[in-house]
């Protein structure tokens, strides 16, 4: 039986690396079927998630990491809070430093209605690619309701 998830809220993992010459790098997610496929500016995402009723939303960021990516990152995480998403949705967003290679992507799939009204059902995947990018790419690429977490990853890492 699959457990019940709460639809207001999700959580997610925002994998950091430092790049050349020390620039930060974040790893985004370009969510996979019909809807995204010709979406690139303003369509990537930090990998996440609906939070399971009764699941801690770390231990559900860490799950959906896994579920979206097949890889389970290593390192301390960094909470960076939540933030209210446009749609309503409240986001839990934790910060992890660690290196991925997202050739290596092996996402889960959701089925739907494709071409709607069709009555045909489709597989696609939840994320369909992976990337690292630069802050300055990272804030022209990432869904615009998610881009505070890219600010407050910057001011985490200055305080250090």
């Amino acid at each position: 039986m699959k457990a019940k998830q709460n639809s207001k809220q999700s959580a997610g993992l925002l994998l950091f690396r430092k790049g050349h010459g020390e620039k930060m790098e974040v790893l985004l997610g370009h969510p996979g079927g019909p809807f995204w496929r010709r979406k690139d500016f303003g369509a990537w995402s930090i990998p996440k998630g609906l939070i399971s009723e009764a699941e801690e939303p770390l231990a559900a960021a860490q799950r959906e990491f896994a579920e979206e990516t097949g890889y389970q990152p290593r390192g301390e995480p960094l909470s960076l809070g939540e933030a209210k998403q446009p749609g309503g949705k409240r986001v839990h967003v934790w910060a992890i430093e660690d290196d991925w290679n997202p050739d290596d992507l092996e996402s889960n799939i959701f089925e739907m209605e494709w071409p709607p009204r069709s009555g045909r059902t489709q597989t696609f995947p939840e994320l369909d690619r992976a990337a690292w990018f630069n802050i300055a790419e990272a804030r022209e690429r990432i869904l615009k309701g998610q881009a505070v977490f890219l600010d407050r990853l910057l001011l985490l890492e200055a305080a250090k």
